[in-house]
């Protein structure tokens, strides 16, 4: 008896993974995030994203993922974005995501004390070439290290 229940369990949870698989987000060439070591994000802390970009042809989304705590003491942050093309030349371009408004309020999705946020930097961008392009994000304000950042990341999507 104990065996069927637990055949039952696993059939029931292989079909869940397998819808929830099959219903993502089919314009996302990545969506990923880093955690930050001990809420500490460091100006050695450099994430890094690659890209695999088939169709130059399309425009694309690109947008920044971040996730910092309520004890997060500034209402916005600095970001340094290089892009390194396949050719391996870089662009790097500083970036201000507002955090909060001007009472305090957090502008992100709150959840627990965890506050996210998607925050775009290229709308409609036409990647010059295929290939692999490397992203890194690094924190660019005077605090070093930037205390409650939680998690970093990246999410480009087809804009169709």
């Amino acid at each position: 008896m104990k065996r069927i229940g637990t055949l039952f369990f696993s059939m029931v949870f292989s079909a869940f993974l397998l819808l929830t698989s099959a219903c993502g987000d089919k314009n996302a060439v990545l969506d990923k995030s880093s955690e930050v070591e001990n809420l500490h994000w460091t100006y050695l802390n450099r994430f890094r994203f690659d890209v695999k970009i088939d169709d130059e042809k399309i425009p694309y989304n690109l947008e920044m993922n971040l996730r910092v705590t309520g004890d997060y003491k500034y209402s916005n942050i600095f970001v340094l974005i290089t892009q390194v093309n396949p050719e391996k030349k870089s662009e790097v371009t500083r970036y201000e995501l507002k955090l909060a408004n001007k009472e305090g309020e957090w502008l992100g999705k709150g959840s627990g004390n965890l506050y996210s946020y998607q925050s775009p930097f290229k709308s409609y961008y036409k990647f010059p070439a295929k290939g692999i392009y490397t992203f890194y994000i690094e924190q660019n304000m005077r605090d070093n290290p930037l205390r409650e950042v939680s998690d970093v990341g990246l999410r480009v999507e087809k804009a169709l």
